[in-house]
């Protein structure tokens, strides 16, 4: 076997590049980039469309939240998409919780107050890894930010299913063929069609419109303080704008007598 001295700068710098080569060529194989939507928050000036991220809320109530968790948020949450208090509340109201000990030392079931998490769909993950397969479905709190471009790659996976895969592919017994999935083999089947949710502001139900709002939805809960944010960092860009402006004119009266 033929040793490396990595003493030597053009021998590190080799293995440092194949190691990056190979690196980015397992990651990338051949799954197509996700094509560019435009979203109402990509912007620096973006903001989330609050009626889109309602109606992602409830297309993840109706459909998502019977495999997948939100474990990072809680009801009261929801505000920030434009929820009152009291439609909280009757959200909340909706789910059992389960809490304890009593005065008895058992477990109980009560309903939901806007201070709970999300309820999980399992006990635990041994649970849903047991109900789908061995493999637990992952939580969404942050599923937007797990890769660059994640919404972009949320929306395109869920409607990248496709019913024939090309030729050259085999898809296995219990997988799904999607465009847009590492591998293209996906054991979840197409959560969204058309029609799926019914939408209560009477929106067209098209598979795209649902993938767009739960995308939102998504993305919102990845990031709730985005907007807070933007409008923190446009306040101190004009800050800085302004202050330069009056060290300008400080100097040029502080050196006029000079030249």
């Amino acid at each position: 076997m033929t040793m490396i001295n990595f003493k030597t700068p053009l021998a590190a710098l080799a293995v440092l590049t194949m190691a990056l080569t190979s690196s980015s060529a397992f990651s990338a194989g051949d799954t197509p980039k996700p094509p560019k939507h435009d979203w109402s928050f990509s912007n620096v000036f973006g903001t989330f469309d609050k009626a889109a991220a309602q109606r992602g809320f409830q297309v993840y109530k109706e459909v998502c939240s019977a495999c997948h968790s939100m474990e990072l948020l809680s009801y009261r949450h929801l505000s920030g998409i434009g929820f009152s208090e009291e439609e909280i509340k009757a959200i909340a109201a909706t789910v059992d919780v389960t809490d304890g000990p009593n005065d008895e030392g058992e477990m109980f079931e009560r309903p939901g107050t806007p201070a709970d998490r999300f309820v999980s769909p399992f006990p635990n993950k041994k649970a849903a890894a047991a109900s789908n397969n061995g493999k637990a479905p992952p939580d969404l709190s942050l599923m937007t930010k797990a890769r660059f471009n994640g919404s972009d790659y949320v929306y395109a996976l869920l409607t990248g299913y496709k019913d024939v895969a090309p030729a050259h592919i085999e898809v296995p017994e219990g997988g799904n063929y999607n465009a847009y999935f590492p591998g293209h083999i996906i054991a979840m089947a197409p959560p969204l069609s058309d029609d799926s949710v019914e939408y209560t502001d009477g929106t067209k139900a098209t598979l795209a419109q649902h993938a767009e709002d739960v995308t939102t939805f998504l993305s919102w809960a990845a990031e709730p303080e985005m907007e807070a944010r933007k409008s923190l960092g446009v306040k101190v860009l004009l800050f800085l704008l302004i202050l330069t402006g009056m060290l300008y004119a400080v100097k040029r009266e502080v050196w006029k007598d000079q030249h």
